[in-house]
């Protein structure tokens, strides 16, 4: 398969920069036996009662930071832990930096560049105050919006909670998963009164996230690897909704990809906790999830190949073609749609 067959023209004007409010109120794209004009809250009349939604609990930490290397300003925005206070991160301007060299982000709070690799990626080595690295990013850092929303480098306040999904637990994520984004306390009053169940499992997604793939054939790309936690508790829960013939419903690719990671070939769960660079695409046999719920995603992104190979190209193509025709609006603060399976057709 190329990586132009998942290419698509959207106007710039759709791209969301700001979440609606209420979240609610966000459009929502039923893609079952045709095309159906929803909003979030309609959720619990769309599903069946004894649906289990899976949720992400991550949360987004501000990993973006601006320091000094000298007199050089250095922006960096962290993407993955290697070992406590030790990090992979993007660095820009890359070239002015070299392994040894120290980036200064306030009194007390400065990191060492270990190593350098291609493309601005550096790993590296905090000394934070009282050892506290999210302490430290809290006072300091700003939220790592995605590029396509447009912040200067102070960043927004309102995006430490715009930025975060009410399932927001454990702390690791540098984006957010983002169909998480749509569920207020009041929805989820809705849901438990229309019997719908869910659970939480844990994806700390990282920054490659969004990316296009850039290689001409997918199968050149190079799939990030992301942090992840299946409960015992969660796969217990899982296990026997899926053996009352039950429907779990995936609320958001990160936790889509969490739970094919884990599932056999029967769709049984085990406890993990472990990384995933699972690069689903068209093809793939799903094995876990019954329903996806996910925002709308990038062009020539693994995310788009993903509701691709879920719902069938042919279905994604006319689907994103009339969210483009109706202005729906579009990526991480924009509005989402309920996917069926190809299969189910």
């Amino acid at each position: 398969m190329r990586t132009d067959d998942f290419d698509f023209d959207l106007p710039r004007e759709l791209i969301a920069q700001r979440p609606m409010e209420p979240r609610e109120a966000a459009r929502l794209l039923h893609v079952g036996q045709g095309l159906a004009d929803r909003r979030i809250g309609d959720l619990p009349a769309l599903l069946q009662p004894g649906d289990l939604l899976v949720t992400n609990d991550t949360k987004v930490i501000p990993a973006r930071l601006t320091g000094k290397r000298g007199t050089t300003g250095i922006e960096v925005t962290l993407h993955k832990v290697v070992n406590g206070l030790r990090w992979k991160a993007f660095a820009r301007p890359a070239r002015r930096l070299h392994a040894g060299d120290r980036i200064d982000f306030a009194e007390g709070f400065s990191a060492t560049v270990e190593d350098k690799g291609e493309g601005g990626e550096v790993t590296l080595a905090f000394a934070a105050g009282g050892g506290d690295l999210l302490a430290a990013l809290d006072r300091h850092g700003v939220m790592p919006l995605p590029p396509y929303i447009n912040r200067d480098r102070k960043g927004d306040p309102r995006d430490r909670d715009d930025y975060q999904t009410v399932f927001a637990r454990q702390s690791g994520a540098v984006a957010a998963p983002t169909a998480g984004l749509h569920f207020t306390e009041a929805l989820l009053a809705k849901l438990d009164a229309a019997g719908i169940e869910r659970v939480t499992v844990t994806l700390h997604v990282g920054a490659g996230t969004f990316l296009p793939v850039k290689t001409e054939d997918v199968g050149g790309h190079q799939m990030h690897s992301e942090a992840g936690e299946m409960p015992a508790e969660a796969a217990a829960k899982i296990n026997a909704a899926r053996a009352a013939g039950r429907r779990i419903i995936a609320v958001g690719t990160t936790a889509m990809r969490l739970l094919e990671s884990v599932a056999d070939e029967t769709g049984h769960m085990t406890p993990f906790v472990g990384e995933t660079n699972l690069f689903i695409l068209p093809g793939y046999r799903f094995k876990a999830v019954d329903l996806l719920m996910t925002n709308f995603h990038l062009p020539r992104s693994t995310l788009f190949m993903l509701v691709c190979a879920f719902a069938g190209k042919a279905r994604m193509e006319a689907a994103y073609a009339h969210a483009v025709a109706e202005q729906y609006r579009f990526y991480s603060y924009g509005d989402a749609c309920l996917l069926e399976p190809e299969s189910a057709q």
